[in-house]
Order: C-alpha cells, then structure tokens, then sequence
C-alpha cells in the first residue's frame, strides 16, 4: 500500500471518530470598529505583491489558481457563511479578511503556507491599526485552515471554521490553468470538470452543503472524493464547529 492510500484510510477513520470541540471556549473579538476592509487590503500595495507572487509560486508548482480571484471568492464566501448563521457583523467581516489574505504565506512556500502566511498578515493587520484581538483571530484562522504537510487544519473559532468551509468549497474549473487538456494532472481534470460550485447554508435544517455539478464526461464523480478526502474532513469539523452537519452534493445526488 502506498503512502497515499495509507493516509487516506487513516482519515477514513478519522471521518468516523467523534472530534470534541468547545466551540465556546473560542478567543473573542475586540468589539472595535474594523479600521480596513476586503476592499482596502485589496488597494494596499504589499497585500497585492503577495498575492501575486505566491499565485506565481503555485503556478510553477502546477497548482490551480490562487490569486485575487480566489481570494475574494473566499472572501464573499466566509463572509456569507457567519452572515446566513446570524454571526455578529464584526466576525463577518473579520471572516472575509482571513479569507482575502489566507494564501499569502505560499509566497514563502507551500509547505507551512498557513503558518508563514499568519506571521506575513500580521505585520500587514497591525500596520493598518486593526485592534490586536481581532488581529489574533484572522491570525488563528490563517494559521488553522490548510491541509499541507501531512497535516489538517482545525477549526479554533468560528472565523476559522467559516474560512475553512469557504476556502475548500472553491472547486472549479476557472481555477485550472493548464490549457492543453491532454497535459492535466488529477487536480486540473477534477477542478475542469466542476461545472459549478455553491456553498449553501441552512441555518433552520443547521446544515452547511457543498452543491457541485461535475461534468462525468471528463473526471469521475468518485474522483473527488479520492482527491478530496482531507477536505471532507476538515469541513465536517469546521461545520460541527458551528453547530452545522456537513453534506456534499453532486449532480443533485446527496454523497454525503
């Protein structure tokens, strides 16, 4: 058995496993008027340069893409998720600032991007004046959210769990970069054959979904879920965190 199947059956266990989680214990926000916004880091010059360059980083490195557009998306999206759970504005925003500045830390590498990416939005938060408890939660979600080094992120509050749902929901295929179809790698095909995505939350039924239509003509419906099982993972959790079950639905068949 290779080292990928050995790490999928553990995860596949994982997935069975109670996880505890006291969501109550979380750090909480400041309470202060935010001094940015998405749309001001968005116009802040360093803020762009990073993002830029770790999407050119990922790009030599064959990933999708992981620019402006993704960052945005996941964004609106974090954003959106404590919104439809009646989250208090301020987490809303401060959810859409972590998942603007989530990816920067792959201009220094992929491996430990949430990490790195955490100490670089640091120093970006506290220049523009953003009061040092909200800073320590966009911190903690940054730091929380990624997959990399064999190891899953763990929602710690519920602006990480919102940046983690958001984050690996973005599956489609303006993200691959490729143009030669004969030239994709399982991550392209997938992510081409997702003709869209929608994250829908159900604050009544406490059920966050990730509705995706794959076309099956160019990447099998199972192949998401050989590619995407530490996803899967992490998103239950990160929707346990808020109280949500986590349902997958492709092709308007329910998966999970």
């Amino acid at each position: 058995m290779d080292e990928t199947n050995i790490r999928h059956d553990q995860l596949i266990d994982e997935l069975g496993k109670s996880h505890p989680d006291r969501p109550e214990a979380a750090a909480k926000p400041s309470g202060r008027t935010l001094p940015i916004s998405v749309h001001d880091l968005a116009k802040d010059p360093e803020v762009a340069a990073y993002i830029e360059a770790a999407n050119a980083n990922l790009g030599v490195l064959r990933f999708t893409e992981h620019g402006t557009r993704h960052a945005n998306l996941v964004a609106s999206i974090a954003r959106n998720i404590l919104r439809r759970l009646d989250y208090e504005p301020h987490l809303q925003e401060l959810a859409a600032i972590a998942g603007y500045l989530h990816d920067i830390g792959n201009v220094v590498s992929r491996y430990d991007h949430g990490t790195t990416g955490a100490l670089l939005a640091r120093e970006i938060l506290v220049r523009h004046h953003v009061a040092y408890e909200d800073v320590a939660l966009i911190l903690g979600a940054i730091g929380s959210h990624g997959d990399d080094s064999q190891r899953l992120g763990e929602a710690v509050h519920p602006v990480s769990a919102a940046l983690i749902l958001a984050d690996k929901s973005d599956v489609h295929r303006s993200r691959v970069r490729e143009k030669n179809r004969a030239e994709f790698d399982q991550h392209d095909r997938l992510n081409y054959a997702s003709e869209s995505s929608f994250l829908r939350v159900d604050k009544e039924q406490r059920r966050i979904t990730l509705e995706l239509t794959i076309d099956t003509t160019i990447s099998q419906v199972m192949n998401y879920f050989e590619i995407y099982l530490p996803r899967m993972v992490m998103c239950r959790r990160a929707a346990e965190f808020l109280d949500c079950a986590f349902h997958i639905d492709i092709n308007e068949v329910e998966l999970l």
